[in-house]
């Protein structure tokens, strides 16, 4: 199985308003074998957020052989049809590099009532959407009449060129996500997961998928991590330029134990045992001040990619 290193951040994380400062880090990630860009989803924000299937699209006609992905698309704010529809266009343009992964969005009402949808309906909206989205890219004359959408001997062209069609990765760590992943996804991203739960997480979706009816259906190397980094000379001067980025934390475990502040040495570290609890693919999220994010990605791309784009792990 393949271990990938890419990038991802939310927001706008540059010290300037100006697109050049994207263009620069997205020709960077390339030139560097980064092997995939992420942005996160935010429709209502108060900061610059970029949308990110128009963002990506933008990364994409850039690019030649960067991936690039969501993490996570807030999925019940969308209507299926129109975001298949853009998803297999972006996948048709590219070539094939599209990594969709979505999830159910924020705690946030307001967002939900501005989008035309309720937060109590967004677990039944998200298992619905999957559904009609595979069919679309798989099938022509779709017929579904379901709770949430209604489609009728509908076709959607281009389909996406991925020969498996793009793999829907789901997000969340909670029991619900991890039966949501089992039942419907093709892989799973987590976010602020320490290894030990990330482990705990494979072995649950596996059994999950047996009671399913899924067994085997996701693949070994379809279960990933993001986490965040900062890069710097000791930890302690590493947290303490990560601690204003950092996400929003949770109160029952540090997140030093799902981060990674400090030399290379120490992300490697963090890494390995991420992938001694069954993961291969990962998003490193930069938590430093703006305008440390360039030198970031470079210490990232010379200093760790290379050492795992070159390293596989048995199945």
């Amino acid at each position: 199985m393949a271990i990938r290193i890419g990038v991802g951040f939310g927001g706008w994380p540059f010290p300037r308003s100006d697109p050049q400062m994207l263009w620069e880090y997205v020709d960077a990630a390339e030139a560097l074998d980064v092997d995939s860009i992420w942005l996160s989803d935010r429709i209502v924000s108060s900061v610059t957020s970029m949308e990110p299937v128009v963002a990506l699209s933008f990364i994409a006609a850039r690019t030649t052989k960067l991936k690039f992905g969501t993490s996570v698309l807030a999925l019940p704010l969308r209507n299926p049809t129109v975001l298949a529809k853009e998803i297999a266009t972006l996948d048709f343009l590219s070539g094939g590099r599209v990594l969709p992964a979505v999830g159910l969005g924020t705690e946030d009402e307001r967002e939900f009532e501005a989008c035309g949808t309720l937060r109590s309906h967004r677990a039944g909206r998200t298992d619905e959407a999957i559904q009609v989205m595979k069919r679309l890219w798989s099938e022509d004359n779709v017929t579904h009449h379901g709770r949430y959408f209604t489609l009728n001997e509908v076709t959607i062209e281009p389909k996406p060129v991925q020969k498996d069609l793009p793999p829907l990765w789901i997000g969340g760590r909670t029991e619900p996500a991890l039966k949501r992943v089992a039942r419907v996804g093709d892989g799973w991203l987590v976010s602020q997961a320490t290894p030990a739960e990330v482990g705990a997480g494979i072995q649950r979706i596996k059994e999950l998928t047996i009671d399913y009816g899924r067994e085997g259906e996701i693949e070994d190397d379809h279960y990933g991590a993001l986490f965040s980094f900062c890069f710097a000379d000791d930890a302690s001067k590493a947290r303490k330029m990560a601690e204003p980025y950092m996400l929003r934390r949770r109160t029952d475990v540090d997140y030093d134990e799902f981060s990674a502040f400090g030399p290379p040495e120490v992300v490697m570290g963090l890494i390995d045992r991420y992938i001694e609890a069954g993961a291969t693919k990962f998003v490193a999220r930069p938590a430093c001040p703006p305008e440390h994010m360039q030198r970031q990605l470079e210490i990232l791309g010379r200093e760790i990619v290379p050492r795992y784009h070159k390293k596989r792990v048995a199945s």
